[in-house]
């Protein structure tokens, strides 16, 4: 008889793989910003430009995600652990005092990131407990800092 898979110990060794820390963010129609933290996010392709974005479906944001045609992904630079805990609770108004600026189609791109990645919403895929979404970028910039990371269930820098 085959044992029952331990979901425990899969998310302790998914948590052994470092990563960046991001925000994805879009616009609503009404024009009201929504976002969430998210760590599932990479560069799938560089021609043409693709990355893609995996968010749970118990995210209480998902549906702006699914309706939205842009998003926009904001990597966090060391510092920017309080913003990453904003973006991850849930029950408040995450923009609330939150610098940022509209991208060309409007998404939310947030002051102080250490790169961002606006993008053109070009598939969504249903997997699992998330829906991947591939986004085609369709404008980037960066600055110079370092990138506040995740491991082991905690924030770190290099």
């Amino acid at each position: 008889m085959a044992e029952a898979f331990d979901q425990n110990l899969y998310r302790k060794a998914c948590g052994r793989f470092a990563t960046g820390i991001t925000i994805a963010t879009v616009l609503a129609p009404d024009g009201t910003p929504h976002g969430l933290t998210a760590n599932s996010f990479t560069s799938v392709s560089m021609d043409p430009p693709i990355v893609l974005l995996c968010v749970d479906h118990k995210a209480n944001v998902i549906h702006h995600f699914r309706a939205a045609p842009h998003f926009a992904i904001n990597v966090l630079a060391a510092g920017q652990a309080a913003l990453s805990n904003r973006f991850a609770e849930r029950g408040q108004d995450r923009f609330d005092g939150v610098d940022w600026t509209p991208g060309q189609f409007g998404v939310p791109l947030l002051d102080g990131a250490l790169a961002q990645f606006e993008c053109e919403t070009a598939q969504s895929i249903e997997a699992g407990d998330h829906t991947i979404f591939l986004g085609k970028v369709t404008a980037t910039r960066y600055e110079e800092g370092s990138p506040l990371l995740y491991f082991a269930s905690r924030y770190h820098t290099l």
